[in-house]
């Protein structure tokens, strides 16, 4: 799926329903946890508060904007300031995927950053795949720290949390955590054996020169 405005609201709505769903069948989350985002219009949709991700429809998709006003009977996920500061910050984010998942998490609860241990680290747009400090969930603090995190990087991990995946679409989100999500069990796989041999910083430049212009052709692929 490309930006969101490029498709119709109820196309949209489906394809976000599809999305959760997925969270949960692919063992990225379970029941309630976890939330799922996308831009549309000048704020976003997101989902409930509350809501089970195996039972979500798009009638349990919100309409809010990026100060938490929000439309219809349901609340937004408590959540949603971070989303929303999220698209505050990366105007180029068209999708956000937030997930408890396991490794991920482990790592998290470590408050361990995802160093360059395999070149594939690169896929979240830089040397490494940061962890913010630690707040409470739903608080406008987690939302600062999130939102530097991302600055300059398309996932981070979130202390004692989870893990965010910023995309240009809902696909590309979902796919972004996960391979956070296997990132983080092939770090936490080699913690056991001993310390990861670590690749240098002109290698890692190399590849994300190299990942920039995969990314070009198939965004290029995209607009066919």
């Amino acid at each position: 799926m490309t930006a969101s405005h490029s498709i119709s609201p109820d196309a949209l709505r489906n394809t976000f329903v599809e999305t959760a769903r997925a969270m949960n069948r692919k063992g990225l989350n379970q029941g309630r946890s976890g939330n799922v985002s996308v831009r549309y219009g000048d704020g976003m949709l997101i989902t409930a508060s509350g809501c089970h991700f195996d039972e979500i429809t798009p009638e349990h998709v919100v309409a809010t904007d990026l100060d938490g006003h929000y439309q219809g009977p349901l609340k937004p996920s408590s959540e949603r300031s971070f989303h929303a500061a999220i698209y505050r910050q990366r105007p180029d984010a068209q999708a956000v995927v937030h997930v408890h998942s396991p490794w991920a998490t482990t790592l998290a609860s470590l408050r361990r950053a995802i160093p360059a241990f395999h070149y594939m680290v690169a896929v979240a747009g830089g040397k490494d795949i940061p962890c913010t400090p630690y707040a409470t969930f739903g608080t406008d603090e987690l939302a600062d720290h999130i939102a530097n995190a991302v600055r300059d990087r398309d996932a981070c991990l979130m202390a004692n949390h989870g893990q965010i995946a910023l995309a240009g679409s809902l696909d590309a989100a979902l796919d972004l955590a996960m391979e956070v999500e296997n990132l983080a069990r092939c770090y936490a796989q080699a913690l056991t054996v001993g310390e990861p041999v670590l690749l240098s910083d002109d290698e890692m430049d190399a590849v994300l020169d190299k990942f920039g212009s995969y990314r070009e052709n198939a965004q290029a692929s995209d607009e066919q």
